[in-house]
């Protein structure tokens, strides 16, 4: 058994990763921490979570951290870099996940999107998670990067659970009601995420729907030279054969269709005249593999299990 610690695990994707760590067969949650749940019982606001493990402040899971095989870091942007130092100081070899911002753009941290990185990862132990609509845009448009002629423009809309729990408009329910909220249109951290990964220029639009989860993500994409449709699919059936959290459908996939699931779906590959021009829409639930789904990926890989290990594929069933 490897032994975990949450740092920060008050928020939607601390909770998912409690429930899947606790079900996984080789993982063990040593401790969960947590400034405003401080002393209360994790089953308490985690369903699912059976055991009696309690809530702990951030200063003990300062001191807990030294006897645990891998830290997650669980926090707002801008917050990790202190219990970074401090694990770096007491234990270099600790296996860090950093669920925030933080550090994607640190060349001396693996970036960890299994599916497109899991290439270039040599036993790095610090380790930062991709935001979510930054890998649902990755995965829509990474098989056809090479053949781009012109920065692709992507069109997002995620549920409310991605603002977090910290109140504000993008999580006020009377406000998203009948509405769909624009903002940060332009110079979004995923924005610039991507665009290091890839190589080239995206362009971001992202919106706020009035539903808890799940990420919708259109891309549109200028080709340098015509393609037929099948001739795209295929080019995505290639890049993903044997990948066993990405799905191919025909259709545009909906969004209500891939909440509460650990895979995400790339369809539509509708190609207007001229065969120069496709749109690609992706959909995955952002509390999942837009986060704790790929932490636990991210997890498995660094300490030896197999990458879907306890990573539930269908209802039901896990690896």
């Amino acid at each position: 058994m490897k032994s975990i610690g949450i740092i920060g695990a008050r928020g939607h994707t601390g909770a998912e990763l409690i429930r899947l760590i606790a079900a996984h067969p080789g993982l063990r949650l040593a401790f969960v921490s947590s400034r405003e749940l401080e002393g209360q019982r994790v089953a308490d606001s985690v369903a699912g979570h059976a055991a009696d493990l309690r809530y702990v402040s951030l200063d003990a899971a300062a001191t807990a951290q030294r006897d645990v095989d891998a830290v997650v870091l669980a926090l707002p942007n801008g917050k990790a870099a202190p219990y970074v130092a401090a694990i770096d100081a007491a234990a270099p070899s600790r296996v860090i996940v950093d669920l925030s911002a933080d550090y994607r753009f640190d060349r001396h941290w693996y970036y960890g999107l299994p599916e497109l990185t899991r290439t270039r990862y040599a036993g790095q132990r610090r380790i930062s998670n991709p935001g979510c609509y930054a890998t649902a845009m990755q995965l829509a448009l990474a098989p056809l990067v090479g053949d781009l002629a012109a920065p692709p423009a992507c069109f997002g809309v995620s549920g409310y659970s991605g603002a977090g729990t910290t109140p504000s408009d993008k999580n006020d329910v009377d406000k998203l009601r009948d509405n769909l909220m624009p903002y940060a249109l332009t110079g979004h951290v995923h924005e610039r995420e991507v665009s290091e990964q890839l190589g080239l220029p995206v362009e971001f639009m992202p919106h706020v729907a009035p539903h808890f989860r799940g990420i919708t993500l259109t891309a549109n994409l200028w080709l340098q030279q015509p393609m037929t449709r099948e001739a795209i699919r295929e080019r995505y059936a290639r890049r993903y054969a044997g990948e066993a959290l990405i799905r191919l459908v025909d259709d545009a996939p909906w969004v209500s269709r891939i909440a509460c699931r650990h895979h995400c779906e790339i369809g539509g590959f509708a190609l207007a005249p001229g065969g120069k021009r496709v749109v690609v829409v992706a959909t995955l639930d952002n509390l999942l593999k837009g986060a704790a789904t790929q932490a636990l990926q991210n997890l498995n890989l660094a300490l030896g299990f197999d990458e879907l290990a306890g990573v539930p594929l269908t209802d039901g069933e896990s690896v």
